[in-house]
This record gives structure tokens, sequence and C-alpha cells, in this order.
């Protein structure tokens, strides 16, 4: 087995030890199921909620739930990533074994891909089973979803998250504490929401790929997301190399 196959398989058996996995599992999986039920239930919710006022709700559809779904995932799915990225490396650096690693045949570029790697299966499978679920809801509630749509639109969602990612990610090398790197992913979490009300910034920003992921789901054109995809994949690569550059020189 190579240094990398090593580092990835010790990464996801502490996932799997740590019951991260389940977890996460869990938290996606609640999101698939929850969007689809809380559109289809939401009128009769609003009038519960008002009481003796008449008030008329459009009839659910489809897209209610996909939308719901988008917006869920984008929040929780967001704060997810950045949780699972803040103690990645400065966990490592403050218990000692990161040097420890180190002094064995496996590089400090290896170190970093397994933990990358294992960060991005764990979104990577939350997001297949949360999907998975809500294409099965939704068919039960409303009426199928486009498979290939929602595949297509799961991978836009799965690269919306690998931006938060990728930036916590960054902090936990530069940085030697899980809670500052969290924060720095929370704060640029609220930095990409601010910005993304910026007319010629925000079509760009990570949270401008769900309203393509929702027409994907329900088998309509995505428009152009040539430039969305890139800027995203550029936010993300910049990231961790950052994070390999900023790695390279440290002492452990």
């Amino acid at each position: 087995m190579s240094s990398f196959g090593f580092l990835l398989a010790k990464e996801m058996r502490e996932q799997l030890r740590t019951m991260r996995l389940l977890v996460v599992l869990a938290v996606f999986g609640a999101l698939g199921i929850f969007s689809p039920v809380l559109a289809k239930e939401m009128p009769e919710i609003i009038k519960s909620a008002g009481g003796n006022l008449q008030i008329t709700v459009p009839t659910p559809t489809v897209r209610d739930a996909m939308v719901q779904f988008t917006k869920y995932v984008g929040q929780m799915g967001a704060l997810i990533a950045i949780l699972i990225s803040m103690g990645a490396v400065t966990t490592e650096k403050e218990r000692g074994t990161a040097g420890f690693m180190l002094t064995k045949p496996i590089g400090r570029e290896e170190f970093l891909l397994g933990k990358i790697a294992s960060i991005a299966i764990l979104l990577g499978l939350g997001l297949a089973l949360a999907g998975l679920l809500t294409a099965a809801y939704t068919a039960v509630l409303f009426e199928p979803l486009s498979m290939a749509g929602t595949v297509a639109s799961i991978a836009l969602l799965w690269l919306s998250l690998a931006v938060y990612a990728a930036i916590t990610f960054l902090a936990s090398v530069v940085t030697r504490s899980a809670l500052v790197a969290g924060g720095v992913g929370f704060g640029a979490f609220i930095g990409v929401g601010i910005v993304s009300a910026l007319p010629a910034i925000g079509p760009y920003m990570p949270g401008s790929l769900s309203a393509p992921a929702v027409s994907l789901a329900l088998g309509l054109p995505g428009g152009d997301l040539a430039g969305p995809i890139l800027i995203n994949l550029v936010l993300v690569v910049l990231a961790l190399g950052a994070a390999g550059i900023a790695f390279r020189g440290q002492e452990l």
C-alpha cells in the first residue's frame, strides 16, 4: 500500500472510531428527509400558526422541496464542512502526532492529501445519502426528480461546501488552535454571504450554485455554470495550495 493509501485508510478509520462519519451521515440524512417533508407540510404549519386568520398559501410543488433541500444543505452543510476541517491538522500538531508521522517515510504533501481526501469523501458520502433520501421522499410526496440532474446537483453542492472546507483546512494548517481555525471558517462563511449580495460577484460565490442545483434536479437547464464552477474550483485549489506551502515550512 502506498503512503497516501495508508494515510487515507488511517483517516477513514479515525472518522469511524470517533463516530464522526456516523454523525455526519445522520445529519445529512436528516436534512434529506426533512426538506421535502417540511415543503409538503409548510402550508398546514402556516395555517396553524395563523390561528383564526384566513391565510392563503400556494400549493407546494417539487421545486419547493428542492429549494428547501439546497437551502438547508447550503447552511448546515457549510457548518459541517467547517467542523470536520477545523481540527484536521491543528489536532495532530497539538498532540505531537504530526511530527511522529513525518519521521516515517511519509512526505508532508502525502500527509495533507490523506486528510484532504478523507474530508472530501466524508462530505461526498453525506451529500450522497442526503440526495438519495431527498429523491425518495420527493418522489413519494410530490413527483420523481431527474436522477441524472440530482447527481449533478449534488456535485454542485459538494463543490460549494468544499470551498468552506478548504478555507478552514488552510486555517487549520496555519494556526495551532482548532477553535481559531473554526472561527476563520465561520468568518469566511459569513463573509461570503455578505459578498454574495454584490451583483457583480454574487453569481460566482459558493451560494450561487444552489439555484442551478435546483433546476438540474428538476430536469431543467442549469444555465451557464462554467464561470461559477471554475471560480469555486480555483478558490479550493488556492486554499489547499496555500495550505501545502505553509505546512512545508513549519517546524513540528
